[in-house]
């Protein structure tokens, strides 16, 4: 048997985004009955909450929309960990360079690449794919942040789909 696909979403804290973008991509996955071949991790660029829950903002839009929210602790990502893995999906251009300066592998990448609404890159302003902070705002601006990330999950899976039938 394979190693299972890994994949990890990183925002700044691991309270907010990224473990929403987690959810959200373990639910799509496990609908297109990926579930078994990818394991879905999320991590922060910062240690600034580590060992923290979901903030729980981020989980009452969650379960408002139907999704289970697990128990986790937020923690901050390392060298290893883009060593392991097969895609990291960053939420911001500023999360992804953070990302790049912990590994030369081609892994990186922004989560809204895959949203097919998203604005196209124009010379590589990575920037305006950057996913909404809904930390200093209320629950209308988690509602925005989960919007985002539903919008590029079904580009997520697809790419992912891609990718298992590469191996």
């Amino acid at each position: 048997m394979t190693s299972p696909f890994r994949l990890m979403t990183v925002c700044t804290g691991n309270i907010c985004r990224s473990p929403m973008a987690e959810v959200v991509l373990k639910a799509r996955l496990a609908e297109a009955g990926l579930a078994d071949a990818v394991e879905v991790t999320s991590t922060g660029v910062s240690d600034e909450e580590r060992g923290n829950p979901i903030d729980r903002r981020a989980a009452a839009v969650l379960r408002e929309a139907g999704y289970t929210v697990p128990r986790r602790a937020a923690r901050r990502v390392t060298a290893a960990d883009l060593g392991s893995v097969d895609l990291a999906l960053a939420m911001t251009e500023g999360h992804a360079r953070r990302l790049r300066a912990l590994t030369d592998r081609p892994v990186v990448r922004l989560y809204r690449e895959f949203d097919p609404a998203a604005p196209a890159l124009v010379d590589g302003r990575e920037h305006d794919l950057d996913i909404d902070d809904p930390w200093y705002g209320g629950i209308e601006d988690f509602r925005t942040t989960l919007a985002q990330v539903e919008a590029g999950a079904d580009g997520v899976v697809a790419a992912v789909r891609e990718a298992l039938a590469l191996r």
